[in-house]
């Protein structure tokens, strides 16, 4: 009897220390939690940065966007190149010079002047300017693609903060929990009732609790750095993000998103390479039409002082013939982008089926663990802590229901987070906005995919 009053108060006095340790640890991370957004308030002037603030400050900013300002100028100067005519060349020749006999020095010598130039048969011009143009479109397609891939990343990563700030808030209700339950642990010990090795690892739980509250503070730095990076940044300039997890439309009909899936930008970008193949191959063509290469000029004759008017042309022969092979391998390349749109499209449907099914799924984990198994844990959580207060349960069952509780709602975060990201997937892949989705990049993307009617025209 003594032993036990003696283990007791020396149980109950380390469950003192150890609480007071824990809620000045607690005081601690709740510190940090609500530091880090006034510090980035202090930086920036909006307390919470909205997803259409996201995919402006990537659309201004991003340096893979900025590219295409640059080859779009390259391709002017390209086309002021293939839109020239062939250009005139002047020409001097003299014959009869330095020879023997009657031809020594220059009293025999002729003296030609001449200007030639070229004359294009076969609309090699137009044919020139249409490769350009093509290229022209082909580069547009390619923007409007990067752009999609780079909003769509910068969703993801906003929903990863969004997942990360819900992470430490989960993180910082278990130090509580674990606070919660070594205060239990201390009042039991102070009964005699408990044995210190309870205390201890009641102690060591909330030392845990602490550590993933700590690690969950930097993932969520972290995921609002590589936010940031997306618009060029490399330090955090905002504090919170607007939205929530839970904001996701319910399911939608697979079949209408197959249809949406042939007009993509992905899959029109194939047919707009295959109009540039047509337009090189309709380039290589013309280039069976032999050009007419003309001259015209004036001779002096030294000998006797008088001048003549010159005059020539000249035409390769069997240049069709010799063109052949060029326009075999144009024709061939045409019908490549064709076969790979195929192969693309194929890809693309196995891709959207699988976003599809998996946030389906995902859906189907969040609605049954917010309607039924977090308010059963919870539930039982609580009878469970009363029944252990009174001795009825041990401190196993204790600490497995409040583990079971904490792992449905990381489950709960985990299941919302993948059915936002699965929705972003299957947007991208469809190029259109899933219904009243709040977390999408289509509220400011200006969809360039609306040139699907052509796409729909060459298709037929």
């Amino acid at each position: 009897m003594f032993y036990n009053t003696y283990a007791g108060n020396d149980a109950f006095k380390m469950a003192i220390r150890c609480l007071w340790r824990g809620l000045l640890s607690t005081l601690v991370i709740i510190t940090l939690l609500f530091a880090v957004p006034l510090v980035a308030k202090a930086e920036t002037t909006t307390d919470a940065l909205s997803l259409i603030t996201v995919i402006e400050r990537v659309q201004q900013q991003h340096p893979s966007l900025k590219v295409f300002e640059f080859r779009a100028k390259a391709l002017d100067g390209a086309a002021q190149t293939q839109a020239l005519t062939p250009g005139f060349e002047i020409g001097f020749d003299a014959d009869n010079l330095v020879g023997s006999g009657e031809f020594q020095g220059i009293d025999s010598a002729e003296f030609s002047v001449s200007l030639s130039s070229v004359i294009e048969l076969g609309d090699k011009l137009d044919a020139r300017s249409g490769v350009i143009n093509e290229q022209r479109a082909v580069l547009d397609a390619e923007q409007k693609i990067t752009a999609l891939n780079l909003l769509a990343e910068a969703t993801r990563r906003y929903i990863d903060v969004l997942a990360a700030q819900s992470q430490l808030e989960l993180a910082v209700d278990s130090l509580q929990l674990a606070e919660e339950t070594q205060t239990v642990v201390a009042k039991r010990a102070q009964l005699g009732v408990t044995p210190d090795a309870e205390v201890k690892r009641a102690q060591a739980a909330v030392f845990n609790a602490r550590l993933v509250a700590e690690t969950q503070l930097q993932q969520l730095d972290y995921a609002k750095l590589a936010l940031s990076m997306m618009w060029g940044e490399s330090r955090v300039s905002f504090g919170s993000l607007q939205g929530s997890l839970f904001a996701f439309t319910d399911d939608v009909a697979l079949e209408p998103l197959f249809e949406k899936v042939k007009y993509s930008p992905a899959i029109t970008a194939y047919l707009t390479k295959a109009q540039l193949k047509e337009a090189e191959l309709r380039f290589a063509k013309t280039q069976s039409s032999s050009d007419i290469s003309w001259s015209v000029g004036v001779k002096q004759f030294q000998q006797t002082n008088d001048m003549a008017l010159t005059a020539g042309f000249s035409m390769p022969l069997f240049n069709g013939e010799r063109n052949t092979g060029a326009v075999l391998s144009a024709q061939a390349a045409k019908e490549q982008v064709l076969a790979n749109r195929e192969v693309a499209l194929l890809e693309l449907y196995g891709q959207l089926y699988r976003a599809y099914a998996s946030r389906k799924q995902a859906i189907v984990t969040v609605n049954r663990l917010q309607a039924s198994v977090i308010p059963t844990l919870t539930s039982a959580l609580e009878d469970t802590k009363q029944a252990y207060e009174q001795g009825l349960y041990s401190y196993l069952d204790y600490l497995t229901a409040r583990e079971e509780l904490l792992f449905a709602r990381r489950a709960l975060i985990d299941a919302a987070a993948s059915a936002l990201r699965y929705g972003v997937d299957i947007e991208q892949l469809i190029a259109e906005p899933l219904p009243a989705s709040q977390h999408t990049f289509f509220n400011d993307f200006s969809k360039s995919a609306n040139s699907s009617d052509a796409a729909k025209g060459y298709t037929k």
